[in-house]
């Protein structure tokens, strides 16, 4: 993990020693398993957004099992791979709600200030969830809990059933959440669309003195 900020705050969160577990977890499903995404990439969410320049989090439940998609943000993959339907839906829904944007790869939302995190970091070729409930969901848990503890407004974005659960981390009035039905094509119709998320976090920023997100960047 490069920032020392995260990583001191997110391990007095833990168990004494959890960061251990972590690594042997890591050692021994990329040594045994097709695992994504790359062990490089698997912290890139708090890699790419330094905690003090957190504005808005959008959580996601586990990368993508596909072949080269999983880049360590959620609901993001590589411009050069299709963008799966949840993606596809995300991008619908912020044209209707912003506008069109050209490039599917979030990693400009990230360099923006959006955490883009997965409750479970890692996820075995081809199996959805396969990790999950195994190691990762404490230490993103109190990845949460050192966002929520920031003394500046915070916009959280939970999309479907299992980010909206993660509301109970969300105890400072300070922040705002947005919650909606999930941009899985099971769910999308449901109040995902026209949910208006990308307007009404940049509205909240806005109302915080804070620079708004570039969505179609």
């Amino acid at each position: 993990m490069q920032h020392s900020t995260w990583h001191d705050l997110i391990k007095q969160e833990l168990p004494e020693g959890y960061y251990a577990r972590i690594n042997h977890f890591m050692d021994e499903v990329y040594s045994q398993e097709n695992v994504y995404p790359p062990r490089n990439k698997v912290f890139n969410a708090i890699q790419t957004t330094p905690l003090e320049s957190v504005k808005v989090v959008i959580i996601g439940q586990d990368p993508y099992h596909g072949p080269k998609q999983a880049q360590g943000l959620s609901f993001s993959v590589p411009d050069d791979i299709p963008a799966p339907p949840s993606l596809q839906n995300i991008l619908k829904e912020l044209a209707d709600d912003i506008g069109q944007r050209s490039h599917h790869d979030l990693t400009t939302w990230a360099q923006q200030g959006v955490l883009l995190l997965n409750a479970c970091l890692t996820v075995p070729a081809g199996n959805a969830n396969g990790h999950a409930g195994l190691i990762w969901e404490p230490f993103t848990d109190a990845i949460i809990k050192v966002v929520n503890q920031q003394n500046h407004p915070v916009t959280f974005i939970l999309w479907g059933g299992y980010a909206r659960k993660k509301k109970t981390l969300i105890s400072n009035p300070i922040h705002h959440v947005i919650e909606s039905a999930h941009p899985s094509p099971l769910s999308a119709y449901r109040g995902f669309f026209g949910s208006k998320p990308f307007s009404r976090a940049n509205h909240y920023l806005a109302e915080d003195g804070l620079t708004p997100i570039d969505w179609l960047n």
